[in-house]
């Protein structure tokens, strides 16, 4: 689908840029939810924080943009999309 854009006046391209950028986002959105259903509640992963050992926690809860983590201290974090997370393949508690 081609659209000549110069025949388009102003408020008609301000639409269209409009449009263009939600529909970016949505699809950015689609793409994040999908990531993040690739995790399951009770998973145990293991993630890399810059800087940081890697960290072995418990998936709880789906966000919006990411995953909550209960790690073997107790302490909670989130993944974040695109964060690395390796599966371990074990559900269950995590030794403390």
């Amino acid at each position: 689908m081609k659209i000549n854009i110069d025949e388009l006046s102003e408020a008609e391209l301000i639409d269209l840029n409009h449009r263009v950028v939600e529909r970016l986002r949505f699809l950015s959105q689609m793409r994040a939810h999908s990531q993040m259903l690739d995790y399951k509640i009770g998973e145990r992963v293991t993630f890399h924080p810059d800087g940081y050992p890697p960290v072995v926690g418990i998936v709880t809860r789906y966000n919006r943009k990411t995953v909550s983590v209960i790690t073997g201290s107790g302490s909670a974090g989130t993944l974040r999309r695109g964060s690395c997370a390796e599966r371990n393949h074990a559900t269950g508690r995590i030794p403390t």
